[in-house]
Formats: C-alpha cells, structure tokens, sequence
C-alpha cells in the first residue's frame, strides 16, 4: 500500500521552541480545575495535595484527621521536643472564607411552574372548596382526582402565602361588588 505524499519526510529539532513553557502549559491542561474559588486561590501549584490542604487546616484523608479510637488508650511519645499531632496552619483565611459560607442560609430555589399557579387560581376562582367539581372541570386535563387538586392547592398555599392571601381577598373583592 502506497504511502501519503508528503509524510516521508525526517522530521526536524524544532530549536526555537520553548520547552519549558510547553512543559508548564501542559502541566496547567493537565490539572483539574478547583471549583471552590477559595482554594483555587490558595493554591500553590508547586507544592503537592496534601502539603497545600495542610497550609489551609483540610484533611487530605477524614479518617486520619479524625482517628477511630482504639479500645486502648495508646500513649504519644514526643519526639525531640516536638508534638507528633500540631500542624502549624500557614493559610487560616481560607477556612474562615468556607466556614462563613457554609454559614449563609440557603436561598429558596423551590418554585412552581406557572401552568400550575394558573391552574390552582382557575380552579379556586371558579369553585372555592368544591374539590368534586373541580374534578369535573374541563380545564383538568390531567384528570386529577379531587384529592389530588387539594394537595395541588395546599402546595401553592405552602409556597407562595402572601401571594394566595391576596388572591382570596382579591375574589371576596369582587363578590362584594357583585352582590
């Protein structure tokens, strides 16, 4: 089988090309990237894992940060003068910057969609507490049971309170103005 034209030729030293810049860029690619923006910072990239996670006060491995506590109690020996346990932590700013975040209350992310908010005001606007009729209804497409459309409703009740309060006063409204 012939070969392609062109590929037979002896490929060349290329001098004017930086090595060491290559190296660091591959080195950089080939690193995964740090999600936590506060680590990501702390990070030196010359050091390993354990020896950055140590300068900010994390545990590389939980089950030696916190040992399991053997039956017997095992004495530690210092060793010339030194404590076998203190890790001396050099990047303190970057624990306190987690533990004020995880500290923040979680945002409220559960929202209901709006065909459902339409169709709990149509089925309440229409029918009150009359879950049967509801039931009946032509705009229940999915035919749902009358138990189901309650549940339905006390979601909507639980999510959106004040919005529900002004809708029930909104409707007393206009039966007064009816009458």
């Amino acid at each position: 089988m012939p070969k392609a034209k062109g590929k037979n030729r002896r490929r060349k030293f290329g001098y004017n090309v930086n090595r060491k810049r290559l190296y660091r860029q591959s080195r950089k690619r080939a690193a995964p990237r740090i999600e936590c923006s506060h680590i990501r910072h702390a990070w030196d990239r010359t050091k390993s894992v354990s020896q950055n996670l140590a300068e900010m006060g994390l545990a590389v491995d939980p089950n030696k940060a916190i040992p399991i506590r053997k039956r017997h109690p095992v004495m530690e020996m210092e060793v010339d003068g030194q404590d076998k346990g203190k890790r001396v932590v050099k990047k303190p700013y970057v624990l306190d910057e987690l533990e004020y975040e995880a500290s923040l209350p979680e945002k409220k992310s559960e929202t209901l969609s709006r065909d459902l908010i339409d169709y709990v005001q149509y089925m309440v606007r229409n029918h009150g507490e009359n879950y049967k009729a509801m039931a009946c209804d032509e705009k229940n497409y999915y035919q749902d049971t009358p138990k189901q459309i309650k549940r339905k409703i006390s979601v909507y009740k639980r999510f959106y309170p004040e919005e529900f309060q002004a809708f029930i006063a909104s409707l007393q409204q206009v039966k007064m103005d009816q009458q």
